[in-house]
């Protein structure tokens, strides 16, 4: 007998998955990535790319379903395109090792956008999420690691995660969740071309993920049919993207192993491979008692090893734009070790030209950071997101440094209180303290809430609203 199609399982499973079947643990989980998220997408909504994101929105056709955050409201496939373009900007939001994929930013706009539309509950929009996560993250680690080579998983295997996420909301039977994913992954895209030109791809691909998701599930919803075998099928997504994939990580220990948990959160303004030699470099710069310009005249050279897949993403040497340098391990390596954190005032523009680095320190240290891939970097990851660093001094000292997992894995966890932390570290500068606190006590409230299109609504509102108001 031919085995069941993972398509069919991983519906099933969405369509009868109930708030109680969810462990406490895991929903607590999903509570942490939606804090996570919120700072993100709220400063995010200020960034130029947003921005524009944002006044396509407002040309799909009027509406006033859902909360787009610092601008005004739209359907809910718009509000799930323009939050989730912002909360992929500052690269700030959470990222998963085994899928290599930022989860968040496509699956958290579309389930909240939905369930405002909906007027759901709290309890079904964190079920949503939780959802969204387990589709996403499984796909993605079954399409792991050469689907990466071409695809951004984020704008791709998230697809499904947020057609999941909103056909959750919808109430879909398992035979309509098949309906969405069929339709969510004959629009997975999402193609690395965009490094090459520092393009603003990046955040269109979880964007349009998360709108593609709720398109898929609304066309569920209504009959609309989609491919029954859409992941494993001859022409599926499987054998679309991918040189080697293995179908039973989407079913592996589902509905007792579960993804949220497994969630990794950001503590560096730049790209996830560059984050373990990020720590090496800052706890490096500690031990050794630096202060501002020491490791330049203290270092010959810092040799960084790392793993193939992620240096593709992270190569550049000397990067223009602060875009370019989000992806430069070189870049990051040596902001460490001279200013000890590598936060969004690390990635200014003042600090860059049309011929790389501007900042004299910066660029005098970068020609000393040599990095290249090993095998056995190389073999362990997607598990793990290693480092060895070998710091050589010019008094001819040697000090090797390694680090299998980053900061705000599970592996080497960071508390909710330090999240919430760095909510307000993002929020508050550009909106108020107030708004930070509001936006922190909302998703603390959100497992109360009766109805969604309460808990982020006003939140942080157009600004133009007043003008556009007096002007009608």
């Amino acid at each position: 007998m031919e085995p069941q199609s993972v398509s069919r399982q991983l519906a099933e499973f969405a369509a009868r998955l109930q708030p109680a079947d969810v462990p406490a643990a895991a929903l607590a989980d999903t509570g942490r990535a939606v804090l996570d998220w919120l700072g993100s997408a709220l400063a995010g909504a200020l960034e130029g790319p947003a921005l524009k994101a944002r006044e396509v929105v407002r040309t799909l056709g009027a509406s006033d379903d859902a909360t787009v955050f610092a601008g005004p409201r739209s359907s809910a496939a718009g509000a799930a395109l323009a939050n989730g373009v912002a909360t992929h900007i500052l690269e700030l939001d959470d990222v998963h090792k085994g899928s290599t994929l930022h989860a968040a930013a496509p699956v958290i706009p579309a389930a909240l956008a939905v369930a405002e539309r909906e007027h759901a509950s709290g309890e079904a929009f964190l079920l949503a999420v939780t959802l969204g996560y387990e589709a996403a993250l499984r796909v993605g680690e079954a399409v792991n690691p050469s689907h990466y080579a071409f695809w951004h998983p984020t704008g791709t295997a998230a697809t499904f995660g947020a057609a999941v996420a909103a056909g959750s909301l919808l109430g879909l039977d398992a035979h309509q969740m098949l309906d969405a994913l069929g339709s969510a992954g004959t629009q997975a895209a999402g193609l690395w071309e965009f490094n090459a030109d520092g393009a603003m791809s990046k955040a269109l691909h979880p964007g349009k993920a998360a709108m593609n998701g709720v398109l898929a599930a609304d066309l569920a919803r209504h009959g609309f049919t989609g491919a029954t075998r859409i992941l494993e099928g001859e022409r599926g997504f499987f054998r679309a993207t991918t040189t080697g994939y293995d179908a039973s990580r989407v079913t592996d220990a589902l509905g007792t192993r579960w993804k949220v948990s497994e969630n990794c959160y950001k503590l560096h303004a730049c790209c996830g491979h560059t984050h373990s030699a990020i720590d090496v470099s800052i706890d490096h710069r500690s031990d050794q008692g630096w202060d501002d310009v020491d490791a330049l005249t203290a270092l010959e050279s810092v040799e960084v090893e790392t793993y193939a897949p992620g240096l593709e993403i992270v190569k550049a040497r000397n990067p223009a734009t602060p875009y370019q340098a989000k992806f430069s391990l070189a870049y990051c390596v040596a902001v460490a070790l001279l200013e000890g954190r590598v936060g969004l005032e690390q990635f200014s523009d003042d600090r860059f030209t049309t011929n790389g680095v501007a900042h004299r320190e910066i660029a005098a240290l970068l020609p000393r950071i040599h990095v290249r891939p090993t095998d056995e970097l190389t073999s362990r990851y997607p598990a793990e997101w290693g480092t060895r660093i070998t710091f050589v001094g010019r008094d001819g000292s040697r000090h090797v440094r390694a680090s299998a997992f980053p900061r705000g894995n599970p592996e080497n966890p960071v508390s909710t209180a330090l999240l919430a932390d760095k909510l307000r570290g993002l929020v508050a500068p550009r909106y108020d303290a107030e708004t930070a606190e509001r936006a922190i006590e909302a998703v603390h409230g959100l497992s109360q809430l009766n109805d969604m299109a309460l808990a982020f609504a006003n939140l942080a509102p157009d600004p133009r609203a007043p003008q556009m108001a007096t002007h009608g």
